[in-house]
């Protein structure tokens, strides 16, 4: 049997890498901050602090029970594992793009499923920014990343006859 990890190498080792520095970064302040607490890091512009979300990315939809968000992180996460599994070969930045998005996903989703919230804790005070976390970036870069492979990637040349 082939082995399908060879395809899209890029986006299997980039979603891993997102989950894993999600989830550690994630410990590290349940380990080292009381919930609401809150370290300057740049006063006034840029905290760390501590709170837990049960809304979806950037605390939206946080005053209602939002359920079907850890239903949505799974759908997605499985959707963009199978299609890098059976589908097309991704090019690099698409690769990239998936690959963090699923990791975000998945670093999310699994928070949702295991505890009932997601662990925030990067907090731009300067902008009044809704708190966030890794897998919150690791998904917003990973759009960046499929809108330059949309817009930027090279276009095969047709041959003239």
């Amino acid at each position: 049997m082939k082995l399908r990890f060879k395809k899209n190498p890029i986006f299997w080792i980039v979603a891993i890498i997102s989950i894993v520095l999600d989830h550690l970064t994630k410990f590290w302040v349940v380990q080292n901050f009381q919930l609401e607490e809150s370290l300057a890091l740049w006063p006034g512009v840029f905290h760390f602090t501590y709170v837990t979300n049960t809304g979806a990315a950037f605390s939206l939809f946080s005053n209602g029970g939002v359920y079907w968000l850890r239903w949505l992180s799974l759908i997605v996460s499985l959707g963009l594992m199978g299609w890098a599994w059976f589908g097309p070969r991704f090019n690099r930045w698409e690769q990239l793009g998936y690959g963090l998005i699923l990791g975000g996903a998945l670093g999310n989703g699994i928070d949702r499923f295991v505890s009932g919230y997601v662990v925030d804790f990067l907090h731009f005070r300067l902008i009044d920014f809704p708190v966030f976390n890794v897998a919150d970036v690791s998904i917003n870069i990973g759009i960046i990343c499929l809108l330059i492979a949309t817009f930027f990637s090279e276009i095969p040349k047709r041959r003239s006859h």
